[in-house]
């Protein structure tokens, strides 16, 4: 029993609703029960982790050795360093969009500027649309604030998105929507008629628009064009990038944000409070990226596209899998549900089970919203030898759930 005079702890560290009901990204549990199992001397091919499997790019590890040479290891300021939000602003006209320096903040990664946008954005009660399937950080951060997510549906079927199905969940308490495009999981790009229309309805409606355009430069036809470029949408519009995807940075962890500049103020504050600064060398490192020689991207793009094309091709030759071509992104979204009805098994528990016996790492796609149900995603952002791989373990477990469906 405590001392008398030993205070009782009843509830000292009792948790924030926000912080109780605090979602994750599943990857990452995935990733650590994969390293488990290699650490068992098990053979894992791994396809949940988004991230391409190079290094990153010479010229870009070189900007940042020397830029730590040269001492760039204290206090940074906290928007960014100057020359790399410069950068970034000019680095807005490939997709359509005006910026100053002023409008750019830059953070540990582009998850930190997805959080602050929605912190200073969305109040306690307000709707926010977020896609679904979709990337859970969304949800989670709109719970995290006291908002309330409304899913609007990306058809994953074709990875469609159409402005109607967003117009349909928008209602008179709706503050935010949330676009992914690309998008992730299903590779979404929507055409110039859809973007336009989806525009109008920010407007029409008075919502502020916080666009995730981390895997702007990996489309495999075509450019990106963002929704801030858009008449009416600068103003209103939160556009969150990053180099992890498009330099395999991941773990540099170097993001940004553009934003009309007296938002960019608060959030400014927000970093000051937060991680102070992105370190100056990381920075740098950056902005060799945006600076440097752009083959990097173009390769890179280049393998995507033929890993594209092999994974698909090859989902769709197993039985009772079907998976349509994703425009962009690294994601293959395959429908499993004629595997899952034969086999009375939920996404989730097939993707233990390619996991536990199979050894192949995989998301359910239930992961990514309601709607993701009768789903696997799988990265393709790895060398064609592991997709082989991939599709073989996957097929074995189609084809063992098939012989067993049969001998019941």
């Amino acid at each position: 029993m405590p001392h008398a005079s030993t205070p009782v702890l009843r509830d000292a560290l009792r948790l924030t609703p926000g912080v109780e009901t605090l979602g994750i990204e599943s990857a990452f549990e995935v990733a650590a029960a994969a390293r488990r199992l290699e650490a068992q001397g098990r053979s894992v091919v791994h396809t949940e982790i988004g991230e391409p499997d190079g290094p990153t790019p010479a010229h870009i590890v070189e900007g940042g050795i020397r830029a730590l040479r040269d001492g760039a290891t204290r206090y940074a300021p906290a928007a960014g360093v100057a020359a790399l939000r410069d950068a970034i602003a000019a680095h807005m006209a490939d997709r359509g969009v005006s910026a100053t320096a002023e409008q750019v903040v830059v953070t540990s990664g582009a998850k930190p500027m997805l959080l602050y946008a929605v912190l200073a954005l969305v109040r306690p009660g307000d709707e926010v649309l977020v896609p679904d399937p979709g990337f859970p950080i969304y949800e989670s951060a709109v719970r995290l604030v006291g908002g309330v997510p409304i899913p609007y549906p990306v058809f994953p079927t074709d990875g469609a998105l159409r402005d109607e199905a967003i117009a349909a969940a928008i209602t008179p308490r709706t503050r935010v929507l949330v676009l992914n495009l690309p998008g992730n999981p299903t590779g979404t790009a929507v055409p110039a008629a859809v973007l336009d229309a989806i525009a109008e309805l920010a407007v029409r409606h008075d919502l502020a628009v916080l666009s995730d355009e981390i895997y702007s430069r990996l489309y495999f036809a075509g450019v990106h064009e963002s929704v801030a470029s858009r008449p009416g949408l600068a103003q209103r519009t939160v556009l969150v990038d990053g180099f992890s995807k498009t330099y395999a940075m991941t773990g540099w962890r170097l993001g940004y944000g553009v934003m009309p500049a007296r938002l960019a103020e608060r959030v400014t504050a927000l970093v000051i409070n937060s991680t102070s600064c992105v370190p100056p060398f990381i920075q740098l490192a950056g902005l060799a990226a945006l600076a440097g020689p752009q083959q990097c991207v173009t390769a890179l793009v280049s393998r995507l596209r033929a890993n594209r094309d092999n994974i698909v091709r090859g989902l769709n030759a197993i039985p009772h899998v079907h998976c349509a071509s994703p425009s962009a992104a690294f994601y293959a979204f395959p429908d499993v549900s004629g595997l899952l009805e034969r086999s009375g098994l939920s996404s989730t528990t097939l993707s233990r089970i390619l996991l536990d016996v199979y050894g192949l790492a995989t998301l359910a796609g239930s992961s990514f919203g309601a709607r993701g149900e009768g789903h696997l995603r799988l990265s393709f952002a790895t060398s064609p030898e592991l997709l082989a791989a991939a599709l073989d373990r996957l097929a074995a477990c189609a084809f063992d759930l098939s012989s067993a469906h049969q001998l019941r």
